[in-house]
């Protein structure tokens, strides 16, 4: 297993910012990952797993501890059946299933990030989540000091949350299954409004799979939010917030604080969120706040291309970043009363 000390993490997220593990340690097998963990907690030493670092904001001052980086490969697809790696690079992943002319996870493409990620954020995008497809999870147990599989109704899934992230500090994910479709090459029923009005379609059609795939690419790149060294808008972790999911007492009272700061004539995003709530669009809310496209000062700024991207330009901080993310989180809550929460995971640091 590589150890290196001091080693810096910044060029292990997409962000690029963060200060030096105190120790790095590469893992490439499930032994290696399971063996440095018992390593870890056996001492008593602080331990960050990172995969493809795209949903990590690190403090400036580092990790005083082992940061613990998988970099596990596996890709096994048997029929409809699929098992990945946590270490497999996801978007790759998806490229191969549509090969393999699977539905499922085609509007998943482009994410930037590893396998292991997606359960625990129940990852999604244009009208699709893994939840869907994930039918085990396989992760190192470290309250019981074992390997543990988890069927899908175990995992606690809901909106861009998961028991593995409700408690970050006990599952290390090492394996993901999967249940797709044989749908004669074409893709799962389109969910997402704007991808089937891309296509001409209705919301519910199939199309080819790789046609939504290439469609969702092309989508995801037009708001910067396909990893490309040279843009500096996709030096971010995609969506920074979450969409609101608010109760109805509280979509009450933001529809009042809609119409008091925007007209009555205005209608905010609803969408229904199950359980009596209603989901609204994070984007929206911080455009309407008044913090548009290219918000910021020239070390951090909001995404030239989307506004729910906050982005390094290049020279950023830590604390430029979260700076910003202060900044845009308490204007949004003063203009309309509703909270934004940060999608991304705070490492030594705190919104």
């Amino acid at each position: 297993m590589q150890e290196l000390h001091d080693a810096p993490l910044a060029p292990l997220t997409t962000f690029r910012l963060g200060g030096p593990a105190t120790r790095l340690r590469t893992a490439t097998t499930d032994t290696e990952v399971i063996a440095a963990v018992r390593e870890a907690d056996a001492a008593g030493t602080p331990l960050l797993i990172v995969g493809g670092g795209s949903n990590l904001v690190i403090a400036d001052e580092g990790f005083r501890g082992t940061a613990l980086r998988i970099a596990t490969t596996g890709f096994a697809l048997s029929g409809t059946c699929l098992e990945l790696a946590a270490g497999e690079n996801w978007s790759d992943a998806v490229a191969r299933t549509v090969d393999a002319g699977l539905a499922g996870v085609e509007c998943l493409a482009g994410i930037p990030g590893s396998a292991g990620a997606t359960p625990i954020q129940n990852v999604g995008a244009y009208g699709q989540e893994v939840s869907a497809t994930i039918t085990e999870v396989v992760a190192y147990d470290r309250h019981a000091g074992e390997t543990v599989t988890l069927a899908n109704a175990d995992c606690g899934f809901s909106y861009r949350h998961s028991r593995f992230k409700a408690d970050l500090s006990r599952y290390v994910v090492l394996r993901v299954r999967f249940e797709l479709e044989d749908a004669g090459g074409l893709s799962a029923p389109l969910k997402y409004a704007e991808t089937a009005r891309v296509l001409g379609v209705e919301p519910g059609d199939r199309v080819p799979a790789q046609t939504a795939r290439e469609t969702v690419l092309k989508l995801r790149a037009g708001k910067g939010m396909v990893l490309d060294p040279e843009d500096h808008d996709t030096w971010s972790a995609g969506s920074f917030f979450t969409n609101p999911v608010l109760s109805e007492e509280e979509f009450t009272a933001f529809v009042a604080r809609v119409a008091e700061r925007l007209g009555s004539d205005v209608a905010a995003p609803a969408f229904p969120a199950g359980d009596g709530g209603t989901k609204t669009s994070a984007a929206w809310l911080i455009d309407r706040a008044g913090f548009g496209k290219g918000y910021g000062t020239s070390r951090a700024r909001i995404s030239s291309k989307h506004t729910l991207a906050l982005t390094n330009r290049g020279d950023a901080s830590t604390d430029d970043l979260l700076a910003l993310a202060r900044e845009v989180r308490d204007g949004v809550r003063a203009a309309f009363g509703v909270t934004l929460v940060n999608e991304p995971v705070t490492v030594g640091c705190a919104l």
